[in-house]
Order: C-alpha cells, then structure tokens, then sequence
C-alpha cells in the first residue's frame, strides 16, 4: 500500500469553466504545462431560410474539461486561470477521473479531434434524412466518401431514384421491423 496521497500523483480531474471559455481554459492550462482533454462535437446546423447545412464545432461536455497534473503542485495556479471557475469535487475532495474514461473519450475521436458519434450504418441499410430540405426521405445507404463526414444514398421517391451525397450526421437508419410510417393520399 502506497504512503502517498492520490494528490500528490499525477491524475484526470474535472475541471469546470466559465461558461463558453473551454477552449480559453484548455490553452491557458497548456501554457501551464498541464495535459488536457477537450472533447468536441461536430454540429450541423442547417439554415431555416436557405436549407443550406453547415458544421460547427461544440463542446462534448459545455462547461467541463479534462485536466491530468499533481492537484498538490498546481492547484493554487490552476484556480486562477483565465477560463478556469474550478475543480469539481465532492465534499471537499476533488472528483478523480478514472483513466479507462479518458481512454474511452480519445478512442471515440478522430484524426482531427472531434468525436464521432454516427449511427453505425452499412451498405444496405435502409436510412431516413433527419432534417435540411430533404427531411423525412428515405433511401438506401450506399457508401462513406473517402476522407470525409459525406456519405452517399439512393433517394426514393414517387417514381425516382437519385444519388444523393449527404452528411450522414443527417441520416437515421430505419428500423425495418417496426411499423413503416405512411402518409394520407
């Protein structure tokens, strides 16, 4: 059994920001030479106006980021640092996080740092476009476009077939046991 303190080692803290300010207390943290994680998600947003889609980066947790250092060495720093309000803890002791959580958050990011959260869906499922101007289609999954979020479907409509290049945050697969959605003539 070890005679330290968990505080006197290196470990995952919740750190909790003002409002909008992760990526502010992120940096700062940085220039203190202090690990952090800083999880985020893409957002489409789709124009009510125009129907065009854009991204958007958010915060995974609004609010909170993840900060690795030895709470006794750096806390008094950490507490006033621009973007920072303060460690999260329970009672009077901090809240440790475990490193299988952190784990488990970097193996959900890509390449670029987002994470990604789509639906796991394959060539031949049957999928329905959540929102933009062609909400409420459905179609089939055909393929992932090399290098990006895009996919592409084959639309259905009344006499039609398309290809369709989309974003697949965009799509739902459609569960084929359930009852089919129909519409009034």
């Amino acid at each position: 059994m070890s005679s330290q303190s968990p505080l006197s080692e290196i470990q995952w803290y919740l750190i909790h920001t003002n409002p909008k300010q992760e990526d502010r207390a992120a940096g700062n943290l940085l220039a203190w030479g202090i690990e952090t994680l800083n999880p985020k998600l893409r957002e489409v947003r789709t124009n009510p106006y125009t129907g065009s889609v854009s991204l958007a980066a958010k915060p995974m947790f609004p609010g909170y980021i993840f900060a690795r250092f030895v709470f006794q060495d750096l806390f008094h720093k950490l507490r006033f640092t621009r973007g920072v309000q303060d460690v999260v803890c329970f009672g009077s002791e901090p809240a440790l996080v475990d490193e299988g959580i952190i784990e488990m958050v970097r193996s959900r990011m890509d390449k670029t740092g987002f994470i990604t959260m789509s639906e796991d869906i394959k060539p031949g499922d049957k999928v329905v476009v959540k929102e933009g101007p062609l909400e409420g289609f459905t179609g089939v999954f055909e393929r992932h476009m090399k290098g990006s979020d895009r996919v592409v479907i084959l639309l259905n409509t009344i006499g039609y077939q398309a290809h369709y290049e989309i974003e697949v945050d965009l799509l739902k697969r459609v569960n084929e046991e359930g009852p089919q959605k129909t519409s009034p003539c």
